[in-house]
């Protein structure tokens, strides 16, 4: 990940329901989109919500890959030339990851307070990066403070969590706040359905972008309504990367596109 350049990361989340084929799908349709980084979740479901909530218990299991899968995702991203990583909700799943050697390590919003997993990822060292949708400033300060003390990079994604978001709830004015509040890279992680919002907030500076990812139309998944297809994903890329071409460099005077007008341009009048 390079400073100041946009990051696109594909969210696959749990979007291949518990099918390792389809996890290799998703990262190929990752990859042909543009995408800089595909990001997976890695969790031990007994550990990241409890069996009182079923129905959301039941979800989380069936979608549930075993470690060994990740390692197999690891090495053909490595193959495919796309950064790999993933969004761990135990301890277990955070020691795991490292054993493989991701890079990159990211936070979910709902973990922003969970500081056993937080200081387990401090650990290691490793860039990480935190949602912070439903968090007050209080706790995203206390979390940045954290990091920064033990001199480890952060990057803030603002996120609204709400499942699928809508434009007028985005609340993009956070990402100016938060670049103005903290010294670190800046993002959005975006839960409309469409490509708009991410980019409104690349305008904003938000330069690392995250959107869930689905294969296509047709592909049922968990979180199908918060998801773009590959054929969006590419478009987003597409706009993300016209926005720095429109916005371009400071420059006055007679530029490129305006030398056949020269000719119009009146001459100096003076009065007498």
């Amino acid at each position: 990940m390079v400073k100041n350049k946009n990051f696109l990361i594909a969210e696959a989340g749990i979007n291949h329901n518990g099918n390792l084929k389809t996890a290799l799908k998703l990262v190929d349709t990752a990859k042909k989109s543009g995408a800089d980084a595909i990001k997976f979740q890695t969790y031990i479901t007994e550990k990241r919500v409890n069996k009182k909530y079923h129905k959301i218990f039941d979800i989380l299991k069936k979608c549930e890959l075993p470690f060994k899968s990740f390692k197999i995702l690891s090495d053909y991203c490595k193959k495919k030339k796309i950064n790999f990583f993933s969004t761990p909700f135990d301890i277990e799943s955070v020691n795991f990851l490292e054993s493989i050697n991701v890079k990159t390590f990211k936070v979910a919003s709902f973990d922003i307070g969970n500081f056993e997993l937080i200081n387990e990822i401090i650990k290691t060292k490793k860039k990480t990066i935190i949602s912070t949708g439903m968090a007050s400033y209080n706790e995203i300060k206390k979390v940045y403070k954290k990091f920064k003390e033990k001199r480890v990079d952060i990057a803030l994604l603002h996120c609204v969590s709400s499942y699928p978001n809508k434009e007028e709830t985005s609340y993009l004015s956070n990402i100016s706040y938060l670049k103005k509040k903290f010294s670190c890279e800046i993002g959005i992680s975006d839960h409309t359905n469409d490509i708009k919002i991410p980019i409104y907030g690349n305008l904003l500076g938000a330069n690392i972008i995250e959107k869930h990812l689905k294969i296509n139309h047709n592909h049922k998944c968990v979180d199908s309504a918060v998801s773009i297809t590959g054929t969006q994903m590419k478009t987003l890329k597409s706009e993300l990367d016209k926005i720095k071409i429109i916005i371009n460099k400071t420059k006055f005077g007679l530029r490129k596109a305006e030398k056949g007008s020269v000719i119009f341009k009146r001459k100096k009048i003076y009065k007498q």
